[in-house]
């Protein structure tokens, strides 16, 4: 992998926990701060954008490397 610059990865994990075999993830994209939550349990699992109370996605600042 000579000559080849590392590239910032796209997400980024905020928030992890497990509950009774159950996992549970919020990711950042990184370049547009939108939020998702992944949930996944044995073989299958989901993931979709974190929404607020009103239906809109959640949004975080992105931070500036």
């Amino acid at each position: 992998m000579f000559g080849k610059e590392k590239k910032p990865k796209r997400f980024k994990i905020l928030h992890e926990e497990s509950v009774s075999m159950r996992a549970f993830i919020i990711f950042q994209d990184t370049k547009t701060g939108v939020n998702y939550i992944y949930t996944g349990s044995g073989y299958g699992g989901g993931l979709t954008a974190l929404l607020d109370n009103g239906g809109k996605p959640v949004v975080t600042p992105v931070e500036k490397e």
